[in-house]
């Protein structure tokens, strides 16, 4: 094994160096763009949890509808009954 002089130790030990400093860029250019991306997702998040609350309120609203229709509808039916009723008694009389 050949021995290394104190300025190839130097030397090696500033390629290391360099070398970690230019891993540290990678890896904070990476965390920026993930930081990005969270920041992104969490206005996405937001803006579909504002959606599902407009449509929650949405489908109250129509069930609400459907309801009041479903009521209409089964009155008018009694009603045509009745009025079928009617008019079919006096014929059996």
């Amino acid at each position: 094994m050949v021995a290394m002089t104190g300025l190839e130790k130097f030397s090696h030990l500033e390629d290391k160096i360099y070398r970690a400093i230019e891993q540290f860029k990678v890896l904070k250019q990476e965390k920026e763009q993930l930081e990005k991306e969270l920041a992104s997702l969490k206005r996405e998040l937001g803006a579909a949890y504002a959606e599902k609350d407009r449509l929650a309120v949405q489908i109250e609203r129509l069930l609400g509808e459907r309801d009041a229709i479903k009521l209409k509808i089964e009155a008018m039916l009694d009603a045509l009954s009745l009025i079928e009723q009617e008019t079919t008694q006096p014929m059996r009389r």
